[in-house]
């Protein structure tokens, strides 16, 4: 374990070390039958008190940076939505559409696909098959950059689509696909920032996330500055700002895998083995996009209806100023689940099912205080919240009486959104998929359409409609969850992760190694490992603690 205060010879990442070499039988032997009997032992009970606080601390390492990085994303949207403000209300209305034809054709698909590594990045880790990591990273970009033509294909030709398919006022869309054609270097760089985030925050390095994206942010505001102001680009301006911002951040995140040495152990040259083995990522990438896009799209089908409503310009304002709120309380329940997807994942991929099977209620159960929070916000802020956004009292009277709805659905939606990212910790993102598709489109649409249109409830009915939605997809997530096998999920990740490894086996790694022995329980690690002076050689898995620069495993670097 890193020392809190290294000394003043240490490297400012890594702690001080000694390099040996170790064999892969003495890396990863098989658990004693008293590791076995002590994890079998957590199958069977509920955690103790104090098993809930380490957990929580555990996962809050993880969840508490990258909700602060959620955070500053969330920020710099709000800045850009500014500028176009700035710009004028047909601008805002342009840059609106855009952004909300992005997402449902690029960025929702792009966030969904890059998910498909998290289970195996997450195992891998775990298991100390470093090497798959990086094979993993370099197949998510590939997969990522192919995807990104069709889509920028489809977005020059948004115009044509949203006039001739979809009904959109002309002026508008003319302006809307001026602003998504200066957006499409945007999609390149997020098939790259995706794959490194993901690469990261499976290995529990969070901080160094959050400190590139808060440096990235206070470029934004300059930025938009100089393109929409100085050189008056117009609404040109907000989209190049939006793209520079996002290679900063890229360009800081790179800058600190290389410098920190981070990538070391898991880096594989790219060769045409990138090209082969797709099948275990794609079965992964393609449920968990779909998972993705469906919830995403929700929301986008909630706007559409709200404009056959009565008074639909207050509606649909109101419907905006929800799914902003819904936006912001949605950063603390995603980081959740990305907290517990990792754990998940590191604790399967080291064969402790039981481990596993404690971050699942210790999440959950925070996820349950993360719903009870929300809705006491959104019911005590229902007179004032909408204050923040306007002052007309139409809208102000809708978004009054829609916002107890929202704090129930949080109340459903916050172990939900929990719930998925323990299926992706353990592979499996079709389950959740499943789920969504059911709740939202067959419970939650219908109810709100009936509710909405048919009971005349307007409004406030499409809002029940997606907390029945909720409800009935948290219902679900449960009741898989508590029936799992945990011990089948162990062993699904080590068949996962051998036959992923296989196909990385023979590449060469970053760091030296000994000639491979026969060993008939790991046959793909070989690695050079850190122990500190202190702790002499062990096989115990890595630390998962954070360091105020980098979480660094004890096992993870090597240092010439």
């Amino acid at each position: 374990m890193c020392n809190s205060k290294p000394s003043p010879s240490a490297s400012p990442f890594l702690c001080p070390t000694k390099t040996h070499l170790i064999t892969p039988h003495k890396l990863n032997h098989p658990p004693s039958h008293q590791d076995h009997d002590d994890d079998d032992h957590h199958l069977h009970r509920w955690p103790t008190p104090k098993e809930v606080v380490a957990e929580m601390k555990a996962i809050g390492k993880i969840s508490g940076p990258t909700a602060i990085t959620g955070l500053l994303l969330y920020s710099r949207a709000m800045i850009s939505m500014l500028f176009l403000g700035y710009l004028g209300e047909m601008e805002l209305a342009a840059g609106s559409l855009s952004i909300g034809f992005a997402n449902i054709t690029g960025y929702s698909v792009i966030s969904g696909l890059a998910m498909g590594m998290e289970p195996i990045c997450g195992q891998a880790y775990g298991a100390q098959q470093w090497k798959l990591l990086g094979l993993t990273l370099q197949r998510t970009i590939l997969l990522l950059l192919s995807t990104c033509f069709p889509i920028s294909f489809m977005w020059l030709n948004m115009s044509t689509i949203l006039v001739n398919w979809c009904g959109q006022d002309h002026d508008i869309s003319s302006m809307a696909q001026t602003f998504i054609l200066f957006s499409i270097p945007d999609l390149f760089l997020l098939s790259l920032l995706h794959p490194l985030r993901i690469y990261l925050r499976t290995q529990s390095i969070t901080l160094p996330l959050t400190y590139c994206s808060a440096l990235s942010v206070l470029l934004h505001v300059p930025l938009n500055f100089l393109f929409v102001v100085y050189f008056k680009m117009g609404i040109s301006g907000v989209a190049i700002a939006m793209v520079f911002t996002n290679l900063n951040l890229f360009l800081f995140l790179s800058c600190f895998v290389y410098f920190s040495g981070v990538y070391k152990n898991s880096w594989v040259s790219p060769t045409m083995d990138c090209l082969r083995g797709w099948s275990s990522l794609l079965a992964l990438s393609i449920p968990t996009c779909v998972s993705v896009c469906l919830e995403w799209w929700w929301y986008e089908f909630m706007i559409m209806l709200c404009g056959l409503l009565v008074n639909p310009k207050a509606t649909i304002a109101s419907m905006g100023i929800l799914i902003q709120t819904t936006s912001l309380v949605y950063v603390f329940p995603s980081s959740l689940s990305l907290g517990v997807s990792t754990r998940v994942g590191n604790q399967l991929g080291a064969n402790r099912p039981g481990q596993a099977r404690i971050s699942m209620i210790v999440s959950l159960l925070c996820a349950v205080g993360l719903g009870l929070a929300a809705m006491v916000f959104t019911t005590l802020m229902r007179h004032q919240w909408g204050r923040f956004f306007t002052a007309d009292e139409e809208i102000l009277k809708l978004t009054a009486v829609a916002l107890p709805i929202v704090g129930l659905c949080e109340l459903g939606n916050c172990p939900q959104t929990t719930g998925c990212g323990v299926l992706r910790g353990s592979a499996r993102p079709t389950v959740g998929a499943n789920i969504n598709l059911g709740s939202f489109y067959i419970v939650g649409m219908p109810v709100a359409m009936l509710l909405g249109f048919v009971m005349k409830m307007g409004f406030a009915g499409l809002w029940v409609g997606l907390l029945a939605a909720q409800a009935s997809c948290a219902g679900l997530m449960l009741f898989v969850l508590f029936r799992t096998d945990w011990k089948e999920q162990a062993q699904r990740a080590r068949d996962l992760t051998n036959t992923c490894a296989a196909a990385a086996a023979a590449l060469p790694t970053f760091t030296n190694t000994l000639p491979k022995p026969q060993d008939k329980h790991h046959p793909y690690l070989e690695d050079v490992v850190i122990v500190t002076e202190d702790d002499g050689l062990s096989s115990n898995p890595p630390s998962l603690e954070t360091h105020p620069l980098i979480l660094v495993p004890t096992v993870e670097h090597t240092v010439n």
